[in-house]
């Protein structure tokens, strides 16, 4: 009689494991679940969002398109063309050389990525010639690249290397070459060696040591070396203050583009909230005061200046690029879907506009209202008073021109990332395939079939061997009204909400489909500040009027269009790299 019993109780235990693992829960939450420890290591802070190792997310459609005009456009091609790219001599390639300061980095970070995301045996080795000549000339004392490229010994010149570490983090996630781990744990120990009074003196790294404090987290991450965490106090004490009220320490748009963000770095290793909300204010000072425009961005041209806030004023390309990088590592430690919106806001509806459509010239200055886009001098409406800085030009800067590769790279490897509670969170929306694992470990295969933002139906196809339950994030727009969300074909009852997340969890098994319909309809969006100008939104894209163009292509090497640091290798052919004024040819006031 006992066994029975017993039997039977094992029995409806089963029964019940059974039942529960083939429920669906959905529900609608604000935040994916934080779970300690599991994506920071301790002591560290915060984090809700894991980015997947760069390989992992293949994209297809439009992003692959425009991804494959990036390689065969500019960023693919400055090795052979850009002077500060040149081999011969380069500093970065060997203890001496006399050009390639924060142009090598710049380009090499989005380079490497590109080559990764599509899988190119040409751009990999090209990558790696460039790595391998890095990490072979480490100091003995620990210093990456050149030692002096300021030719100040005293306050060592730090900036241009915290793009290298960027790109050497790219190049472990591909590789897992255990030298860029002892590199970068040797070269932070020796930034603690520097006196503070000699540390981030500069015109740049002051003001972007954050992106040194991202890689020292990064690294922790990795090793668990506790002895390089005093660093992150380091950088934060001696660079410029990001945690003024209603103030900012800086209003070159580049520098706001990448520091806003420094407190919120700081604070998934202090753990202080008031860090947090300073990034966050931060970011709205910069537009209450200067982004009365559409596209995400702001009017700060060259730099941000009281009474110049209206449409003529624009962004720099490395300040478009660097928004779009902030947005998605605020999107990690925050899990905001605040950050995933305004990310698809600079990248749909501002970046498009700062290159030509094959991706081989490229603009200095894009503003929300370009009546011309010419290689004439605009100062003082356009700051600073160089030529060249509203044309369409291979050799717009000597910044843009290398920098520009990462905004599009970047953006795919963002597209879904890891949630601490073993799942995945769909966060920005393209085409694309995802290969990674979730729960125990468990390989898994989520395929993104869209057309978004052009369209309004978004389609995650699963794949794998044997049937796993983890949670699935679904990114519900802030523009999204009505919209709805089925699992295999049954209608979730949940209504979804705009700005936060559709949570899924299931056993989900080989061949369940998730379809996310996000109906998009016009809106406007009144700038008061902006003498109550109006602009049209359909979904996340902002719309322009359409206008006839004319292009004036133009000599690229010729001095009267393009930038006194616009340099070419020798024996390149100029006439493949031509530049471009554009006009209007129809009325467009």
């Amino acid at each position: 009689m006992n066994k029975i019993r017993l039997w039977s109780i094992v029995v409806l235990s089963m029964i019940a494991g059974h039942n529960k693992a083939q429920q669906t829960v959905s529900m609608v939450v604000e935040r994916p679940t934080m779970m300690e420890s599991s994506v920071y290591r301790q002591p560290l802070h915060g984090g809700y969002l894991r980015k997947l190792p760069v390989g992992q997310i293949r994209p297809s459609g439009w992003l692959r398109d425009v991804l494959n005009r990036q390689r065969d456009g500019l960023c693919g091609k400055l090795g052979t063309i850009s002077a500060w790219l040149d081999k011969n001599n380069n500093q970065w390639l060997s203890d001496r050389g006399d050009h390639g300061w924060e142009e090598v980095p710049y380009w090499l970070r989005g380079y490497s990525s590109l080559a990764y995301i599509l899988d190119d045996e040409a751009m990999k080795q090209e990558a790696q010639v460039w790595f391998d000549a890095v990490l072979k000339n480490v100091k003995p004392n620990g210093i990456i690249g050149p030692e002096a490229m300021d030719g100040n010994t005293q306050n060592p010149e730090l900036w241009a290397k915290m793009p290298m570490l960027w790109a050497l983090q790219t190049y472990y996630e591909h590789s897992g070459d255990e030298r860029v781990l002892t590199a970068m744990t040797q070269y932070f120990k020796w930034e603690l060696t520097i006196p503070d009074e000699h540390f981030l003196k500069g015109l740049w790294q002051e003001k972007r040591g954050g992106d040194n404090e991202w890689s020292v987290i990064w690294l922790y991450n990795k090793t668990g070396d506790a002895t390089i965490l005093p660093l992150i106090d380091k950088l934060h004490r001696c660079g410029v203050d990001w945690t003024m009220s209603d103030d900012l320490p800086n209003w070159h748009g580049v520098n706001v583009a990448q520091g806003f963000r420094e407190p919120a770095t700081y604070y998934v290793y202090s753990g202080n909230e008031t860090m947090l909300r300073a990034a966050y204010g931060n970011f709205q000072t910069m537009r209450h005061r200067y982004g009365q425009v559409p596209g995400g961005m702001y009017g700060a041209d060259e730099n941000a200046r009281q009474g110049y806030f209206d449409p003529r004023q624009g962004a720099e390309t490395c300040a478009v690029v660097e928004q779009m990088a902030s947005d998605e590592i605020m999107m990690g430690i925050t899990g905001d879907p605040f950050w995933a919106d305004h990310c698809e806001q600079v990248a749909f509806n501002t970046l498009p506009a700062a290159l030509t459509a094959d991706m081989r010239a490229l603009r200095y200055i894009t503003s929300p209202n370009m009546a011309v886009s010419d290689g004439k001098n605009h100062a003082p409406s356009i700051d600073n008073s160089l030529r060249g800085m509203l044309s369409m030009s291979p050799f717009s800067s000597r910044c843009c021109q290398h920098n520009h590769g990462m905004g599009w790279p970047y953006f795919t490897e963002h597209l879904v990332m890891g949630t601490a509670d073993g799942g995945l969170c769909t966060m920005l929306y393209a085409a694309s395939e995802t290969t990674t694992h979730v729960g125990n470990g468990q390989d898994v295969k989520l395929s993104m079939e869209t057309n978004y933002p052009f369209e309004e139906q978004i389609c995650l196809k699963l794949s794998m061997d044997k049937s796993v339950r983890f949670p699935l994030y679904l990114r519900i727009p802030s523009w999204a009204g009505e919209g709805t969300a089925k699992v295999n074909g049954i209608t979730v009852e949940q209504q979804l909400q705009p700005g936060k997340y559709l949570c899924i969890e299931r056993e989900w098994q080989e061949g369940d489909q998730v379809t996310l319909t996000l109906p998009m309809t016009l809106s406007t969006h009144v700038w008061v500040q902006n003498k109550g100008s109006v602009s049209v939104d359909y979904g996340p894209l902002t719309l322009s009027l359409r206008i006839e163009e004319r292009y004036g292509q133009r000599d690229s090497s010729d001095p009267e269009i393009v930038q006194d640091d616009s340099h070419w290798q020798e024996n390149v052919d100029k006439s493949l790299w031509p530049a471009y004024e554009i006009f209007a040819d129809s009325p467009w006031n």
